[in-house]
């Protein structure tokens, strides 16, 4: 019997633990991404029985499909309007939220009470708030002398909508990561700045935001691309603000992912659906590279 040191011991251990949510996030994560690609080769309408290889058939249809096209703008739109809006404001509230010492965890579960809200109930929520006729915004429009704004129904106001009701939604989830950050740099550094009389930008510009900048790359990481709360993968609060059209008034709200739910769900068409996945999947791992790449630098303590 072989007897093994105590370090062997221990690394075994860490290894045995290690492999079971490596395999957990194998069955969940890797397998299906696999036979997302397998799928998107194939004419596939449910029955796996009646599936056609087309090989890069579904891709060469991809190129033709306006709504595609159309929904991929949106989604374009979606993350140059809310990306920065959401690292912005969480930067700006994290600031103001981290110079205050009295109810400093109050007003912090204040922000972030909505992101801890389903986005079902947020998006009915807003949707009653935003009516053309009885939404509670349009009456305080109207009680300051302007005009009430058509703000789910117009295709101009539609996605700008949108994208207002997730930053709204999600500034909160930054705000917590940005506060992380901020506690985490050491007063030293300020305390010097202050002796020699830098000024709150210059500590700020030289001092905050090149520490803050591991907690940026993540920020703008999971504001981009990560399921659920990122703004290439929007599809909860589209698909529930009482929209006439799921897609919004002329397809103006319409996403990648919601594009995909239809031809998938509501056509049946899977294997082109799992085409376009593998298309957002690859163009979500680049944009997540680059940001890496640009955002990522060292920084000496």
């Amino acid at each position: 019997m072989v007897r093994l040191t105590l370090s062997a011991r221990k690394a075994l251990w860490a290894y045995i633990f290690l492999a079971l949510p490596l395999l957990f996030f194998i069955g969940i994560r890797i397998i299906p991404t696999l036979q997302a690609f397998q799928m998107s080769l194939y004419d596939w309408h449910v029955q796996p029985e009646a599936r056609t290889f087309v090989g890069l058939g579904n891709y060469e249809r991809m190129l033709a499909d306006q709504r595609l096209h159309q929904a991929f703008r949106n989604t374009l739109w979606y993350g140059l309007l809310g990306v920065p809006a959401q690292l912005i404001l969480g930067l700006a509230f994290a600031l103001l939220l981290h110079s205050i010492r009295r109810f400093r965890g109050f007003f912090r579960a204040v922000f972030f009470a909505p992101y801890v809200a389903p986005a079902v109930a947020v998006s009915w929520v807003w949707s009653l708030l935003l009516s053309p006729h009885l939404g509670i915004v349009n009456q305080v429009l109207h009680w300051l002398g302007l005009p009430p704004q058509p703000f789910l129904t117009s295709p101009q106001q539609a996605l700008p909508t949108v994208t207002a009701v997730v930053v709204w939604q999600f500034v909160g989830f930054h705000i917590l990561l940005f506060l992380a950050g901020l506690e985490s740099i050491p007063r030293l550094y300020y305390e010097a700045a202050q002796i020699d009389g830098a000024s709150r930008w210059v500590t700020f510009r030289y001092i905050t935001l090149p520490l803050l900048n591991p907690t940026i790359v993540v920020s703008l990481v999971m504001a981009t691309a990560a399921p659920s709360i990122g703004m290439l993968q929007l599809f909860t609060h589209v698909m529930n603000l009482k929209f006439n059209d799921p897609g919004g008034p002329l397809g103006s709200t319409l996403t990648v992912v919601l594009y995909t739910y239809q031809r998938a769900f509501q056509a049946y068409d899977m294997g082109y659906a799992a085409a376009i996945v593998v298309v957002l999947f690859v163009i979500l791992l680049i944009i997540s590279l680059i940001q890496i790449r640009l955002t990522s630098r060292e920084v000496e303590y």
